[in-house]
C-alpha cells in the first residue's frame, strides 16, 4: 500500500515490503516477517540488518527466540531530515565547482511546466530587476497558479522588482494582472503588439513564442540565451521602449 512512497523516501524494494509489514504485526520472528511481505526467508535476514542500521527496526529476543519490530515511523521524517542537511552541506562547495566550468555564453530550451518552473528559479537566482517586453500576462494561466503564488513570496521576500511593457491588449483582457505584479508598467502602442514576449533578468534574455492574453501554450517552451552583454543590450532597448511609451 505505502511501497511506493518509502522507495521515494530511499528504501528498497525489499525494505519497503519488510518495514510496512512489522508496522502492522508488531514484534514477529523472520519466518512469518517473511510470508507476510514476500520476501525470501534468505534475503529478510539482510534486509533486516539494513533496516536496522537505519534505524527503522529493531530486535529483541522473547522467550530465548529473536523478534523483530517497526520502530515509531516518524524516523522516516527523521531520515529525510538527515539526507536534506547532508545535501545542504555539500551544496556551497558543488555550486563552486559549477561556477568554475559553467560557459560564459549558453543557449538552450526550457519545455513544458516543469521547464518554466526553471525559468522561474533563474529569476530568484538572479535575484536582479526583471525586464518584460511585450507582456502577455500569461502568468494567470490556471496551470502556473500554485507555482506563482510560490514563486511571489519568494520574489518579494528578496525585493526584486519588476517593470513590465504589456502589449495593449492587456488592458483590457487581463486587468488582473496589474494588481499581481504591481507597479511600474507601461504599455505598448497597439500596432506593436504580438504572439512574442522577452524578458531581460542578469544575465538571462528568455523568449517566449506563441503566447496569448493570460495563457501559454499547451506545451510551452522558452528559449533560454545566457550572455551578460546580450542582456544589457537587450536592457537598452527595452529603456528605449519604455521611454517612448506614454
Amino acid at each position: 500500500m505505502y511501497e511506493e512512497i518509502l522507495r521515494q523516501v530511499g528504501l528498497s524494494q525489499n525494505e519497503s515490503r519488510i518495514y510496512e509489514s512489522l508496522i502492522t504485526m508488531g514484534k514477529t520472528t523472520v519466518e512469518k516477517i517473511s510470508n507476510r511481505s514476500g520476501v525470501h526467508r534468505r534475503n529478510t535476514y539482510d534486509t533486516l540488518n539494513k533496516l536496522i542500521e537505519k534505524g527503522l527496526v529493531s530486535e529483541v529476543f522473547v522467550g530465548g527466540n529473536k523478534h523483530y519490530s517497526a520502530t515509531n515511523p516518524r524516523r522516516l521524517q527523521e531520515l529525510l531530515q538527515e539526507k536534506e542537511s547532508n545535501l545542504n552541506n555539500i551544496i556551497p562547495e558543488l555550486q563552486k565547482k559549477y561556477a568554475k566550468v559553467e560557459e560564459s555564453s549558453e543557449a538552450y530550451l526550457y519545455k513544458g511546466i516543469e521547464g518554466f518552473k526553471n525559468y522561474l528559479n533563474d529569476i530568484l537566482e538572479a535575484n536582479e530587476t526583471v525586464y518584460f517586453i511585450g507582456a502577455k500576462a500569461f502568468w494567470l494561466d490556471p496551470r502556473l497558479r500554485i507555482h506563482i503564488a510560490k514563486f511571489e513570496q519568494k520574489r518579494k521576500k528578496q525585493g526584486i522588482k519588476f517593470m513590465h511593457l504589456f502589449d495593449y491588449e492587456i488592458k483590457k483582457q487581463k486587468p488582473e494582472i496589474l494588481g499581481l505584479v504591481g507597479k511600474p508598467y507601461k504599455f505598448l502602442p497597439k500596432e506593436y503588439s504580438s504572439n512574442t514576449a522577452i524578458d531581460v533578468f542578469g544575465d538571462y534574455v528568455v523568449t517566449f513564442v506563441g503566447a496569448q492574453p493570460g495563457y501559454l501554450e499547451e506545451v510551452p517552451v522558452q528559449f533560454v540565451m545566457k550572455n551578460k552583454s546580450l542582456a544589457n543590450g537587450y536592457r537598452k532597448f527595452f529603456q528605449f521602449m519604455w521611454d517612448k511609451s506614454p
